[in-house]
Order: C-alpha cells, then sequence, then structure tokens
C-alpha cells in the first residue's frame, strides 16, 4: 500500500454518493507498502480502507481478488469485505483509477515476531488454503519462476551499480531455479505476498489478512517458503529455525504437508527470496519520485537467497 493518486474532500464526498455507507468524516493516507493507494475513509457509520488501483494492475484481475475476499470472508476467514455499492457492484471509479471500498479489518501487523506469532500464521494459512479450496476463478502467478528472466532483464544492466556481480549472481540462479523447479505439487489459492504488515494480530491471536493484489493460484507450498522469508529472518538476516519450526508444524497440523511437498521447501524457498530480490531491485531503480514510501533494500533477499541455497534437506528448516 502507498498513495500515488491524490483524493480531494469533493472527489470522496462524490464517490460515497454511490455507496450506503454514510458521509465522510476522514479520509487519511495509508503510507505502507508500494502497489495501489490506499486511505483510511472513517464515515459517520463505520471505518474502511478505500483503495485505489495503480497502473501495475491489471483491471481484468480485478473481479478474482475481490471475488476471493467475498469468499473467504463468506467462510469465515478473516479479511476485508469489499462493499458494493447502490448497483450491487464491488468495483467503482475515482479519477478513471478502478477502485474498491472494503470493511476496516481490526488488529495490526506485528513488529516484533514472536514464536506465537508463527504458530498463528501457519494455522491460519492452512486455515485460508483450505477455505479457498473452491474459489471458482483462476489467475496465473505472473511474480512466479517463468516470468522473473523478463523481470531481471529489465534491471539487468543496472544491479551491478547496487553490488559487483549481483547480475551475474541473479543469472546464475535463475538457470537453477529454472531447471529444477517443481512441477507437480499441490495447487491451490495462494496470498503469495504473506508479509508480517499484511497479517494482522491483537495480542498473540491471529485477526485477519488484508491485501491479496497479489493472489493467484499456484503450488500451496509457495506461500509458505514466502512465509519463511519474511518471518523466519532475524534483523541481521540470520534465520531462526524454531520460528520455521513453529510455522511449518502449525501449519501441518491442519493441512498436512506432503514429503514431496518438503522435499520441495529448499527450492520454492530460494524461489521467493529471488522473486523478491528481483521485485525489489526493480522498485529501487523504477520507484516514483512521488510516492511517500520509499523502495525496500534488495540485498536482504540476497542474504536469504544465498541461506536457501545452502539448505540440502527440508529438516534444516525445523519440520
Amino acid at each position: 500500500m502507498a498513495v500515488y493518486t491524490k483524493v480531494s474532500d469533493s472527489e470522496i464526498a462524490d464517490l460515497l454518493q454511490d455507496y450506503n455507507i454514510g458521509s465522510v468524516k476522514e479520509l487519511k493516507a495509508i503510507e505502507q507498502g508500494v502497489e495501489n493507494s490506499n486511505y483510511f475513509l472513517t464515515t459517520d457509520k463505520a471505518k474502511y480502507v478505500l483503495t485505489i488501483y495503480e497502473k501495475r494492475v491489471n483491471e481484468s484481475e480485478l473481479p478474482y481478488y475481490i471475488g476471493l475476499m467475498q469468499h473467504l470472508a463468506k467462510k469465515g476467514f478473516p479479511c476485508p469485505l469489499p462493499v458494493t455499492n447502490k448497483k450491487g457492484d464491488a468495483l467503482s471509479k475515482i479519477q478513471g483509477r478502478p477502485c474498491a471500498i472494503v470493511t476496516f479489518l481490526h488488529g495490526k501487523g506485528t513488529n516484533t515476531i514472536r514464536n506465537s506469532h508463527l504458530e498463528e500464521l501457519g494455522r491460519n494459512v492452512a486455515r485460508m488454503h483450505l477455505a479457498a479450496s473452491d474459489f471458482p476463478l483462476k489467475r496465473k502467478n505472473d511474480l512466479s519462476v517463468h516470468c522473473w528472466e523478463e523481470l531481471f532483464y529489465k534491471i539487468k544492466d543496472q544491479a551491478d551499480g547496487l553490488k559487483k556481480g549481483l547480475a551475474t549472481e541473479v543469472a546464475s540462479n535463475l538457470e537453477t531455479l529454472s531447471a529444477n523447479w517443481p512441477s507437480s505439487l499441490y495447487s491451490g489459492v495462494i496470498h503469495a505476498d504473506l508479509f508480517p504488515d499484511n497479517v494482522f494480530f491483537t495480542g498473540d491471536k491471529f485477526a485477519g489478512v488484508i491485501d491479496f493484489y497479489f493472489a493467484c493460484n499456484d503450488f500451496l507450498m509457495y506461500d509458505i517458503a514466502i512465509c519463511l522469508n519474511a518471518w523466519c529472518f532475524e534483523n541481521n538476516n540470520e534465520f531462526n529455525v524454531t520460528k520455521a519450526r513453529k510455522l511449518l508444524s502449525s501449519y501441518n497440523k491442519v493441512r498436512p504437508i506432503s514429503e514431496e511437498e518438503l522435499d520441495a521447501l529448499p527450492t520454492l524457498a530460494s524461489g521467493a527470496a529471488l522473486r523478491f530480490l528481483l521485485t525489489r531491485l526493480y522498485d529501487w531503480f523504477n520507484t516514483d519520485e512521488t510516492a511517500l514510501v520509499k523502495p525496500k533494500n534488495p540485498l536482504e533477499y540476497l542474504e536469504r537467497l544465498r541461506f536457501h541455497n545452502g539448505i540440502k534437506y527440508h529438516t534444516e528448516y525445523g519440520l
């Protein structure tokens, strides 16, 4: 989340005329994230979040994201619920851009990751995977192994400006992962961006998941591989095997992990690290200067990629 499209008082007032959610009291920019423009929207009835979808979001894919949140909410999985307007549509327009208003999810992301958070995370990611198992829409993961090379070549000539030898190392990893990427693991709907700022807690208890705008159909264990990268490394980039064990074991209790999935985990974790290394590299060199958010350091994911490349057996992740 970030803010690229500035919304005036009159524009938000005009938008709300199409909804039955009251009159605007406050519209406050949300500065975190990099993809879309987001605002806390408070009306005289309740609190919501307004999301304006920016250029990197394919408008034709918005029904997938909106439908997925509606599907999960109906299944009792806690996530924002898109609000429909007076015409019954969950999507509207503002400044010519598609937008949606969703319910406010109470809780907050955590900056201090504890073992209890990993237990809650693993259990509830499995719940989410099961709840989405009968979601009828499909969306290909356009940030998986088949797309990384194209993304890399957009910033290949700039990479060594950040770190000498980076382009060669990335190219080598691309070749290895393309040759070894699994092809037959259990697939379904994944969130694909389960970072600590997208998972809400009240205290140590899970409260819900937000920001489904990378969700897609892919290997379920790829979601867990992303979590290993995002939740199980300390600030000094040291891997915390206890946290990984909590994540994997609690997930396994709800949706048992197959031996084939476990065997593929080091490759999937390397791929997840490379995916975020590449997207952060791209953002490092291409983020809009007017955005309130600053691009994140790509190199921490280089260190995580190197760690996963050194894993020989899944047992080294603690399960």
